[in-house]
């Protein structure tokens, strides 16, 4: 397939396909300071910093370990003015009824419909959990939804977050037990309704949605889970 590739500073490469009228939003961390707070990720709640992988490369990396009674990140009304201007005040009451569930938003993806979400993660740590998801949906008053894969279980499973109230909606077809430290490709494909969610390119979990999404994306995990999360890439149609 034919493809224009245009290469954007501040760490986002954006390919168009020609043909297929496809959109693909590649996160580059490269440029970004180890050890700092990201800039092309905001971090809404907990603490999100820039990791060097194994292999020198830059990655996410949320570390619960500093998670005290699951605080929102600092400067969280500045980031909500940032996502969602003068709808603010409504999120930031939301995501204090999630504190216990640490996620940072994708700044260069303005909105997701149809297509794929597709991260690389590792889980590295945690006593009370291991996670790792992809967070899409997200609205303006803070609800959203979340595809994780959860070390402590071995399974992949779908959960709502809406009023104050996370729900949870379907389990993967089957455990898949992960090794600390490995590397892992977690998949979220919308079509409409349709939802199939992915590990390691095995389709695990399929979902006919309530309606079509239509919101911001990013990653997310949960408490006090050590996470890290690579290649970040939004494609749409």
């Amino acid at each position: 397939m034919k493809r224009t590739t245009l290469a954007i500073s501040l760490g986002v490469i954006v390919a168009i396909s020609s043909f297929a009228a496809e959109k693909v939003v590649r996160v580059d961390l490269t440029r970004e300071r180890a050890g700092g707070e990201p800039a092309r990720f905001l971090a809404v709640v907990g603490d999100w910093n820039v990791a060097t992988d194994d292999a020198g490369k830059k990655v996410l990396q949320v570390d619960g370990r500093q998670w005290i009674k699951g605080q929102p990140s600092a400067g969280l009304a500045a980031k909500a003015r940032t996502i969602y201007g003068s709808k603010h005040e409504d999120f930031v009451d939301s995501v204090k009824a999630y504190a216990y569930f640490p996620y940072a938003v994708a700044r260069d993806v303005p909105e997701f419909h149809d297509g794929e979400i597709s991260v690389r993660f590792r889980l590295m740590g945690g006593q009370l959990d291991q996670c790792a998801g992809i967070l899409f949906n997200l609205q303006p008053n803070g609800d959203y939804l979340a595809v994780r894969f959860n070390g402590k279980e071995d399974n992949v499973v779908l959960w709502t977050f809406k009023s104050g109230k996370r729900s949870f909606v379907k389990k993967g077809a089957h455990d898949v037990p992960l090794k600390f430290g490995e590397w892992h490709r977690l998949k979220v494909r919308v079509e409409g309704t349709k939802l199939v969610g992915s590990l390691d390119d095995e389709p695990l979990l399929e979902y006919t949605l309530e309606a079509p999404v239509s919101g911001k994306v990013g990653v997310w995990s949960k408490t006090d889970s050590v996470s890290q999360f690579g290649e970040y890439t939004v494609t749409t149609r």
